[in-house]
C-alpha cells in the first residue's frame, strides 16, 4: 500500500528549526529538515496536524509551542467537533493541534497519537484521481471538501482539503506564492501532484 514515509520541511535555518520541534512538540525523527531559502510568500497551501487525547494536552503542546517562538493563528477553543488550536512554526510551518475529546480525563501530557499531512487542493475530484491512481487507499471521502487515505505502519497520515477551507481553518487567508517549502517521501514518487506538491521515491522502513 503506498504511503507517507517522511515528511521533509525546507527551512532556512535547521539548527533552529530542530531547537524548535523538539522543545515545542518533542517531535525528533517524525520529520526531517532541509535548508533552503526558496522564495515563499503568504500560505504554503498545507498544514501539518497534531491529533491528541485531551483539551489539556492540547494546552500544554500550544504553549510550548508559543514559548519556542511560534506565533498563534487561532487560540485553543471548544468547537462543534472538540478542541483545537493553530500556530505558525517559526520555519513558517502551520500546525493545528487539536482533539475531538471535549472533557479532560486525566493531567496533560506530550503524548502526540496521530500526524496528519493537510493538502489544500484547487480541484478536490482531480486530486483524488490523481492520488489513487498513485496507489494510495481513500479511507473517508465528504463530497468534495475532504478526503483521507489510508496510512497503514505510516507515522504520517495524508488528507486533502480545498484550499480556501483549509486557509479558513488554519487562521489565515489563501493567498500564497512560491514554493511549499515541502518535500513529501513514499514508494510511489517520485512525482508532483496537480497542486504543486512534490514528492521524493523513499522506501517504506523495514519493520524491527
Amino acid at each position: 500500500m503506498t504511503s507517507i514515509e517522511s515528511v521533509t520541511l525546507e527551512v532556512a535555518d535547521t539548527a533552529a528549526a530542530h531547537s524548535f520541534y523538539t522543545t515545542a512538540f518533542g517531535l525528533d525523527t517524525q520529520i526531517r529538515l532541509r535548508a533552503s531559502d526558496a522564495p515563499t510568500t503568504g500560505f504554503r497551501g498545507f498544514t501539518l496536524s497534531l491529533t491528541v487525547s485531551q483539551p489539556a494536552t492540547v494546552n500544554a503542546l500550544v504553549g510550548a509551542a508559543l514559548e519556542a517562538g511560534a506565533t498563534p493563528l487561532k487560540p485553543a477553543a471548544k468547537s462543534l467537533w472538540g478542541y483545537g488550536g493553530v500556530v505558525r512554526a517559526p520555519d513558517g510551518t502551520i500546525w493545528k493541534i487539536a482533539t475531538s475529546a471535549k472533557k479532560d480525563t486525566g493531567p496533560a501530557t506530550r503524548q502526540i497519537d496521530e500526524m496528519v499531512l493537510l493538502l489544500g487542493v484547487a480541484d478536490m475530484a482531480a486530486s483524488k484521481r490523481f492520488y489513487t491512481g498513485q496507489g494510495l487507499t481513500v479511507t473517508k471521502s465528504v463530497s468534495r471538501m475532504y478526503v483521507e487515505f489510508a496510512s497503514g505502519p505510516s507515522p504520517v497520515k495524508l488528507a486533502l482539503y480545498r484550499h480556501r477551507a483549509l486557509a479558513k481553518d488554519a487562521g489565515v487567508t489563501p493567498d500564497g506564492t512560491g514554493s511549499h517549502r515541502l518535500l513529501i517521501g513514499g514508494d510511489a514518487g517520485p512525482f508532483t501532484d496537480p497542486d504543486g506538491f512534490a514528492w521524493e521515491a523513499v522506501k517504506p522502513a523495514l519493520a524491527p
